[in-house]
């Protein structure tokens, strides 16, 4: 079997999805998701002009030795344009393989680990008493581990609670919004929301909250510990990992599990942390990671350190990424936890997929390959629009993580 061609499909069916479709003399074609939120088109020029012009001919059985060829060959490593594109291919790889033998693509990466892949929801309010009863929805829906994020009084937007009551979606037509921060309004509010969590819903449920990086060491410790009555699963990206040493601080005055990674492309990333048993969880996801490759080698280096996977799933993620982050979360032994965004009418409509929800978890379905496809003609009626990430700054203008 020999790749004869690739395309990269672009289109955005309520946001941008970046898809690229290799293609085999044999007929057998694989997908893989090379969506950057924010920056789509530069990953679509990476593969069209740099990478896909050095795969045809090649045999798509050698996930290994592609991978290795464009990591290692282009001199220029890392950065996420890079890996984004380098995992879109791998993806695309291992679903021709699966179809090419008939067979689930977890199945080639050792098989069931478990029966079902535990995911969490994503439950807001405009405040507190919001924030509960959305959370209570969605346990009525069957979800066992929710994320609860909720406004802060004095702040007109608060990252995690979105406009008009529609499902997350950060990346805002036209140029990027800006919204203000106060990070001494957010310490005093969030203790409060999760006691309120436990004291109406009870203590068997799991519950996550992300920080989305804009505490300080000694700021994400005070959370921490303050937080610890209400054993949260985690709390997600306390701080900006750039400086990882940070995470040695927080370690060591708050037992509130840490997950750290949204960010990350590579798993020099996170190899102080893992190694050092700085994090619980990490949240590195495969269309930003490198790929299936990557992220199995990953998650093997991160056992060894007690970490576990809890990979990123937000809706910047295409169904195609969906499905072959459920493949290795089915396979690996140390999976911790999935994140599960509901996907719009319209993306179901351009991927349709295999995988399913039931009872809490996700189930990767048993079709040959990564069991998600693409309809090209209804993807067409979607074209791209530019869209942006927002930005922020504290409420003295000050430019802020956001």
């Amino acid at each position: 079997m020999k790749i004869l061609g690739a395309k990269v499909i672009v289109c955005s069916p309520g946001r941008n999805f970046v898809t690229l479709k290799i293609e085999t003399d044999e007929g057998i074609y694989g997908l893989g998701d090379a969506t950057l939120n924010g920056r789509e088109l530069a990953v679509v020029s990476y593969l069209e002009d740099h990478l896909v012009p050095c795969l045809i001919g090649r045999d798509p059985f050698q996930t290994e030795d592609i991978w290795h060829y464009f990591y290692r060959g282009a001199y220029w490593r890392r950065g996420p344009v890079t890996m984004t594109a380098i995992a879109a291919i791998d993806m695309a790889l291992w679903d021709i393989k699966g179809k090419a033998l008939g067979v689930p693509v977890y199945n080639l990466l050792g098989g069931k680990s478990r029966n079902s892949v535990l995911v969490y929801a994503h439950a807001t309010g405009r405040d507190i008493g919001e924030t509960v009863d959305e959370v209570e929805r969605y346990r009525q829906k069957g979800y066992l581990a929710i994320r609860a994020q909720s406004g802060i009084p004095g702040l007109a937007s608060t990252y995690g609670v979105p406009k008009d009551q529609k499902y997350y979606e950060p990346a805002e037509r036209g140029l990027p919004s800006e919204s203000l921060w106060s990070t001494e309004k957010y310490l005093r509010h969030v203790p409060k929301l999760f006691e309120a969590l436990r004291n109406t819903l009870g203590d068997d449920l799991h519950l996550l909250h992300d920080v989305h990086h804009r505490l300080t060491p000694i700021q994400a410790a005070r959370l921490g510990k303050e937080l610890e009555p209400f054993h949260l699963f985690w709390m997600e990206d306390p701080v900006a990992a750039e400086l990882q040493d940070g995470f040695r601080l927080i370690r060591q005055h708050t037992t509130t599990p840490l997950a750290v990674g949204e960010v990350f492309n590579s798993i020099w990333d996170a190899e102080q942390l893992m190694r050092e048993q700085l994090i619980d969880y990490l949240r590195m996801s495969i269309v930003h990671g490198g790929g299936i490759t990557a992220m199995k080698k990953a998650a093997d280096f991160a056992a060894l350190y007690h970490v576990q996977t809890g990979a990123h799933g937000a809706s910047d993620m295409s169904p195609v990424c969906m499905g072959a982050a459920l493949h290795l979360d089915l396979a690996i032994n140390n999976f911790g936890i999935q994140e599960h965004m509901l996907h719009n009418a319209q993306t179901e409509e351009t991927f349709p997929h295999a995988y399913f929800f039931r009872d809490g978890s996700m189930y990767p379905g048993d079709e040959p390959g990564l069991g998600v496809d693409i309809k090209e003609d209804v993807a067409a009626r979607f074209p791209y629009e530019r869209a942006y990430l927002p930005v922020n700054r504290k409420e003295d203008g000050t430019l802020f993580h956001w």
